[in-house]
């Protein structure tokens, strides 16, 4: 590649989930993404809309997502919410309310999602589906198998120093995935075990992600935190907007790219790009704040980076 790739991730689902645990999801941001995908074009740049069950049979979605891949301007690909997505499985007493992971369900029901999910994605947008990314970001060796076996090129479900063991889904789960361990750069995962490199033909993207602190401060933090009986994972900087935070994302990505990396990986949910769609952009004034701050990141990236999706980044990767 010339360039390193800037890769923009977004996963595509339902207004506000963290708030919804009812069971009854609206889909109104839909119509709320035309005004991202322009600002990506403006700039170069391809998202990579990952999609779940709820926006892939909303019908103001298809036209828009169907509109995208017609122009060549985007990709569509798989995003699973196991509690959400047919066919109905009652793993827990209220799936709603405790949003299991996918990898907490057994593995016939697992497969039967992942069947259902890619052959809906396939025949609404006619498109191979070929990227991926786990709901809740939770992610194991039998899933990164099945999503070999449906023929996906790409995962981007790994997040790098990050553990979410502390974070529950089924109350008789372990919690998430934990990747403290797993490499911060794109591999070839090995199918036996998605922590290292290996043959598969699926490559790994992990998120761009960095420890706000130093080893050692991190080292002192976790073992105070023991001390007062609480588990969390260290603090990191990711590529996604908060609000007001412009200038950490460009210095977060200037230093990824300082270490020789061949890709920067921005994420976002879709309905943050609506109001009231997440609790961290409730008005329309944290939305146009939102949209400035996307301005002076896109703009520093630029000249330094390629827009690709997923995809193309995957099919850049197996060229070299």
């Amino acid at each position: 590649m010339k360039k390193p790739a800037f890769l923009i991730t977004i996963d595509t689902e339902g207004d506000n989930l963290w708030r919804n645990r009812s069971g009854h999801v609206t889909t109104k941001n839909a119509a709320y993404l035309a005004r991202f995908q322009q600002i990506c074009e403006k700039y170069r740049f391809k998202p990579t809309w990952l999609t779940n069950y709820e926006m892939a049979i909303d019908p103001v979605y298809i036209d828009f997502a169907r509109d995208v891949i017609a122009r060549g301007q985007g990709e569509v690909g798989m995003h699973l919410h196991a509690w959400n997505s047919p066919p109905a499985f009652a793993l827990t007493d209220n799936d709603w309310q405790h949003q299991p992971y996918l990898i907490e369900y057994p593995r016939e029901e697992m497969r039967k999602k992942v069947d259902f999910m890619t052959q809906l994605l396939q025949e609404t947008f006619n498109v191979k589906m070929l990227s991926h990314r786990a709901g809740r970001w939770a992610f194991d060796e039998y899933y990164a198998e099945l999503l070999i076996e449906h023929g996906y090129r790409v995962d981007c479900s790994v997040t790098p120093g990050v553990n979410w063991r502390f974070s529950p889904g089924a109350p008789q789960g372990n919690g998430g995935s934990d990747y403290t361990r797993f490499p911060r750069e794109a591999y070839y995962l090995d199918a036996a075990d998605i922590a290292r490199p290996g043959a598969s033909p699926l490559l790994e993207v992990p998120m761009t992600i960095r420890y706000k602190h130093s080893g050692l401060m991190n080292t002192l933090k976790q073992g105070y935190d023991r001390l007062r009986g609480k588990r969390r994972t260290p603090s990191v900087y990711w590529l996604r907007p908060t609000g007001g935070n412009a200038q950490q994302m460009i210095t977060l990505a200037e230093k990824t790219l300082a270490d020789g990396a061949d890709y920067v990986e921005f994420m976002l949910h879709s309905s943050e790009f609506m109001p009231d769609g997440s609790p961290t952009f409730t008005t329309e004034a944290d939305i146009d704040r939102l949209y400035a701050d996307l301005e002076q990141l896109f703009s520093w990236l630029q000249s330094r980076t390629q827009g690709m999706t997923l995809a193309e980044y995957a099919a850049a990767k197996s060229a070299t």
